[in-house]
């Protein structure tokens, strides 16, 4: 029941994890991620879709990550890499998210959407079924080169936005400080199912006080 509860954890969190880059999306002349920046800009430049790209960056970062250090990749890993990018484009294609409306209301907007991808994202991190694949290629760099996986994050990003500045992706100013809002909505989501999932455990797992025999 524990590991079925994990996997309702996981899938829930990355249907999360797309619908808030869906929201963001709609809204992406205020700037997004890097990763999305590179996303947006190779969709306008080779069509299919933004989540189709989301898939095959993904998928790219799983293949480098099993070469430099393949600990970092399980099931999780790959269900992150082919499942979030399809669940954005749902969202998308269903036409039901507001688009923008270039007012101060997109702001907020944008700002729901980051909300909704860090509760999504620490949802399916504290469920322990693998990191995704952007996580996993952080970790293998820092490994590999012993940089702090804060540093490594730094430079892989900043090169990913260099890319997606390049060929003309959504950069605004809240590509600069998208990271500093979404990281502590993530840590207190992470923290919060993490403790979820503890007590779930520990009531199921409590030992059963026997009912006392009367003797009549």
């Amino acid at each position: 029941m524990n590991l079925l509860l994990r996997y309702f954890m996981f899938f829930f969190g990355l249907i999360l994890f797309g619908l808030g880059l869906a929201i963001a999306v709609q809204v992406k002349h205020l700037g997004l991620h890097p990763w999305d920046v590179l996303n947006v800009a190779l969709y306008d430049h080779f069509g299919l879709s933004i989540g189709t790209w989301n898939v095959i960056t993904g998928l790219s970062l799983i293949c480098i990550t099993l070469i430099l250090d393949r600990q970092y990749i399980s099931l999780g890993t790959f269900f992150n890499g082919l499942l979030v990018g399809p669940i954005m484009d749902f969202f998308l294609w269903l036409s039901i998210l507001p688009g923008a409306t270039h007012t101060w209301i997109d702001y907020p907007y944008l700002l729901l959407g980051i909300i909704v991808v860090g509760i999504g994202g620490g949802m399916y991190v504290a469920a322990g079924l693998g990191a995704g694949p952007r996580d996993g290629f952080m970790l293998s760099i820092s490994d590999k080169t012993g940089m702090s996986v804060s540093r490594a994050r730094i430079i892989v990003e900043s090169i990913i936005l260099v890319v997606g500045l390049l060929l003309g992706g959504p950069i605004f100013i809240v590509t600069f400080i998208y990271t500093f809002i979404l990281s502590p909505i993530f840590q207190r989501s992470l923290i919060f199912h993490r403790k979820f999932l503890d007590r779930v455990t520990k009531v199921r797992t409590a030992p059963q006080q026997k009912e006392p025999i009367s003797h009549v």
